[in-house]
């Protein structure tokens, strides 16, 4: 067997062994060279030669994922080279996130799943794609799998800028009990573990509660409760798992403030400062409880895998943005309460087109179906004043796909794939009737991607593909503007994307790992629904070039170092007098980790992170400021049983700001019309906390 078919079987494996991580996280390491020959897996090799599709492409192991402290749950998705993890109200909130030149708001075009149940919300009350993550438990966490552009037949809606798959252990070493406690009253407590119920059957279970108030003026009174059971059974080779997650949390947001407050110093005649906030009543309560499973079976020539999920779902939500720009107050209330059904079933052979040449066939089905209950209504003090729309959504997306991989000879493969989706919809809307109604869409989107090599430890990579992501359904039958009812036009359900990427990985010496990507992303149309005003943001085509370039050094047995680059030109593709700069889209990230592995009693890590300007108005007139941001973690085992970790998170105490906007507001004494300007939501300053983990 050549060398190239030897490569070409082990990423064929490493694909199978990704899979089956949800039955059993760590199971490949120790059982995978027996039940599948001779394939070497490990914690710290999962990007190796052969392993991926695209230089872009890659795996967090649970080294990485143990060895840096996180502010918030979602931050885990910050391993992913280039991406931003921030959040501009209650840490309850779905997160804000930004990838290759794009502000991905709360998660329009990157498509997140736990466990194998999506997270992104379409149609969702306050943004399309909403994902809120506040419900992963990091320590749970076996592995993150992700991808860049949409060049893989398998992912569908949102994940045209890119994906990733979080996927939970099925059983822990041993039983554990975390408490932390930290300033602005942070106060954290997590029990799991995992315990064989009967032959062959291991049941997880985890509980975890959360209380934080923050640096705020007014507490943000964050109360989370959060729970996971898994129960699974069988072997890499055949099994299956079942999970329930019920989560719920209550928190006062700490919306964006004007900049120019901040820089009188003054409102009002009392003082005003960075974690002041100027409607105190602002905040949201949130639920979230899934069950799912899945199953699979594999063998020398097939795998077959089926997973389904139901998620039920709501958020009450109270936000502030504008102030007394229109009404007295401004806050509104926007309300979601859905049930997802939804499920995928695929099917891989492994075969060969010749004697020399190996060949794997995929088919696959997604479908998902989404029954919502949507309001936005003006409030005040969290009472509902007056309803601007009410709706009830049913959607549906179903997708299928095919894939074909062949190993042409020792040193070229391709992957090629199309993927069909067909969107439906009903939308039944009040007060304003004339926006119910039904709509229907379907996209088509080929996948190509080429591999040569590997040659001295060498591969090099061109994909390209189509992608898409589904618009808000209200904006699909919309006709009349809900709050001034003129006449309005609908937009088409899906959104096309087209992605190109050339790259490299590379190993040029034992323990130097480089991998370097040049793409382009087109959109026809950035449309966007805004919850905050019930309509659609018209949008213009978009151009976002980039490069992206990551690099992993093992400097010895304890100690790592990894180092990340991305620089992206967001732009506008037409020609505008406003300009044709992307309001919010970061150009350039950069980050810097060092990692000591246990050397004695000691372990820990630092890092530091280099957030770029961005242009806030088309013109590029007025940029957010850049940030840099470095964290530190430091762990001492006191026994075979009990570890005590520190973290501190904005080492160097600055003044970041999480997030930057540029629009128009009014704050009392302000002229009817309303100020131009900036606003920001600050980052926590220097913030320290302590844990203890006894394991049992």
């Amino acid at each position: 067997m050549s060398t190239f078919q030897t490569l070409f079987k082990t990423k064929c494996l490493t694909l199978v062994v990704s899979a089956l991580t949800f039955v059993s996280a760590d199971a490949h390491e120790a059982n995978l060279p027996t039940a599948l020959g001779d394939v070497q897996v490990t914690g710290r090799d999962d990007n190796a030669m052969g392993s991926s599709d695209a230089a872009s492409e890659g795996v967090v192991g649970s080294a990485q994922l143990r060895s840096r402290a996180t502010l918030r749950p979602a931050d885990i998705l910050e391993y992913i080279p280039g991406m931003v993890v921030t959040q501009h109200s209650g840490d309850g909130k779905a997160n804000q996130y930004f990838l290759r030149g794009m502000n991905l708001d709360h998660g329009s075009d990157f498509a997140t799943s736990v466990n194998g149940v999506p997270v992104n919300m379409p149609s969702h009350a306050h943004g399309q794609g909403y994902s809120d993550l506040n419900f992963l438990i990091p320590e749970l966490v076996s592995r993150v799998q992700y991808r860049k552009g949409p060049y893989a037949a398998s992912e569908g809606d949102f994940s045209s800028a890119g994906s990733a798959h979080v996927v939970y252990r099925s059983q822990l070493d041993r039983p554990l009990a975390d408490v932390t406690l930290g300033q602005g009253g942070y106060a954290r407590v997590l029990v799991a573990g995992s315990r064989d119920v009967s032959d062959g059957l291991t049941l997880l279970s985890a509980l975890e509660r959360v209380n934080h108030n923050g640096p705020w003026s007014t507490p943000q009174a964050l109360r989370k409760l959060n729970a996971q059971f898994i129960l699974s059974s069988g072997s890499p080779r055949e099994g299956w798992s079942s999970s329930v997650s019920a989560y719920s949390a209550s928190w006062n947001s700490t919306d964006q403030v004007p900049q120019r407050l901040l820089d009188a110093g003054t409102y009002q005649g009392l003082p005003f400062g960075r974690f002041d906030t100027l409607d105190a009543s602002d905040g949201a309560k949130t639920r979230r409880t899934s069950v799912s499973g899945n199953w699979h079976q594999s063998s020398a020539h097939a795998l077959t895998q089926v997973n389904w999920y139901a998620v039920s779902y709501s958020l009450d939500l109270f936000s502030d943005f504008t102030y007394s720009l229109h009404r007295a107050t401004d806050q509104m209330a926007q309300m979601d309460q859905r049930t997802v059904l939804g499920g995928q079933a695929s099917k891989s052979w492994f075969t060969e087109l010749t004697d020399q040449q190996p060949m794997q066939n995929t088919i696959g089905l997604q479908v998902r179906q989404d029954r919502i209950k949507l309001g936005l209504f003006d409030s005040a003090l969290r009472q509902i004043q007056s309803t601007v729309r009410d709706d009830s959504v049913n959607q549906t997306l179903l997708g299928v796909y095919g894939e074909n991989e062949v190993g042409w000879n020792g040193w070229f493969r391709t992957v090629a794939g199309v993927r069909a989706d067909q969107f439906n919809a009903s939308v039944s809307s009040a007060p304003q009737a004339l926006n119910s109604g039904t709509t229907s869409d379907i996209k088509i989107s080929p996948k190509l991607s080429l591999i040569a090599g590997p040659w001295h430890k060498t591969e090099v990579f061109f994909n390209a593909g189509r992608g898409f992501h589904s618009h808000d359904a209200r904006g699909t039958t919309a006709k009349v503007d809900p709050r001034t009812g003129q006449p309005i036009d609908a937009v088409s359900a899906l959104v096309p994307s087209r992605g190109q990427e050339i790259g490299i990985k590379s190993q040029p010496v034992p323990d130097w790992r480089t991998s370097l990507a040049i793409w382009r992303l087109d959109f026809d149309a950035e449309l966007v629904y805004a919850g905050d005003t019930g309509n659609t943001a018209a949008g213009r085509p978009s151009r976002r070039t980039g490069v992206e370039w990551s690099n992993h050094w093992t400097l010895g047995e304890q100690l790592w170092m990894d180092a990340n680059l991305a620089w992206t030109r967001p732009r506008y593709s037409d020609n505008d007098p406003l300009g044709n700069h992307i309001p919010n889209a970061v150009q350039k990230v950069a980050n810097l980790s060092l990692v000591l592995n246990p050397l004695g009693f000691w372990s820990g890590s630092v890092g530091v992170r280099y957030v770029g300007a961005a242009a806030l108005v088309e013109n590029n007139s007025v940029q957010s400021a850049s940030r840099v941001n470095a964290e530190l973690r430091v762990n001492r085992k006191l026994s075979n049983d009990v570890d005590v970790s520190l973290d501190i998170f904005n080492l160097t105490d600055r003044q970041n700001n999480d997030i930057s906007y540029y629009y128009t507001s009014r704050v009392a004494g302000e002229p009817v019309a309303g100020v131009d300007g900036t606003h920001v939501h600050p980052a926590e300053p220097r913030s320290v906390r302590v844990t203890v983990r006894k394991r049992y």
